[in-house]
């Protein structure tokens, strides 16, 4: 699935870290380590390559990511190409409550968009100002009309890293060309933990299996590249 025809829209590609029972963060206040060293690199690399990276309001709240690209030499490769040394960053609020001492809008100097509900879009500009572009993207925001947005911005590749209900929604919606799933090798087994996505009616399911275009391993994690539209490029070397 693509989303709706003749609607513009970057090529996205979401990308997670899950526990082996499918969990990307515990119940505790310190954030989860899923990954490893060769797999962030892995990651770092897949950000560079992209135009914008794009996580929910509830991740920035959480993590305080700074969403840049972290090697000097994928960075000095980017600005010869006349590009920003990090691709854009961009999140999506439904409320508006957004710290504009996140690291989001206070490090890097790339561009920083921020899609809001439409009764949260003041509250957002006033909280923000002059940090980000704030945009008023439907009540509640719209993802098709957020990447038709992006997409007349330049934004031509959309690495979307979370959270759950960011993916969720994408998935739902049948708005993601791929997904890049990293499994790590231990169990969270707490109820109270937040999964990959909640429930939902998703376009792959046994009936419409998702296809695998790369399995690897990657130090003691697994990655597993699947194709969720017929844009997926499965030749592509991340």
């Amino acid at each position: 699935m693509t989303g709706p025809p003749g609607v513009a829209r970057p090529y996205v590609l979401l990308s997670c870290a899950t526990s082996i029972d499918g969990y990307i963060d515990d119940a505790t206040e310190e954030r989860l380590l899923l990954s490893n060293d060769a797999d962030l690199d892995r990651v770092d690399e897949v950000r560079a390559g992209c135009d914008a990276i794009l996580v929910g309001a509830g991740t920035v709240r959480r993590d305080d990511p700074r969403l840049l690209v972290r090697c000097e030499r994928r960075r000095a490769a980017r600005v010869a190409r006349g590009l920003p040394a990090s691709p854009t960053r961009v999140t999506v609020t439904g409320c508006g409550d957004l710290d504009p001492q996140a690291r989001l809008f206070t490090v890097g100097d790339t561009e920083r968009i921020v899609y809001s509900a439409s009764g949260a879009v003041e509250k957002t500009r006033h909280r923000l100002g002059a940090l980000a572009t704030v945009v008023d993207a439907g009540d509640p925001v719209d993802l098709v009309r957020m990447l038709a947005d992006l997409a007349e911005r330049g934004i031509g590749r959309l690495l979307v890293e979370g959270g759950a209900g960011v993916h969720g929604q994408f998935l739902a919606a049948g708005l993601a060309d791929e997904l890049h799933l990293v499994v790590a090798p231990f169990f969270v087994g707490d109820r109270r933990a937040p999964r990959f996505v909640g429930e939902g009616s998703f376009p792959w399911h046994p009936g419409r299996r998702a296809q695998v275009v790369e399995a690897r391993q990657i130090g003691d994690v697994v990655l597993t590249r699947y194709a969720l539209s017929e844009r997926c490029e499965p030749t592509q070397a991340d």
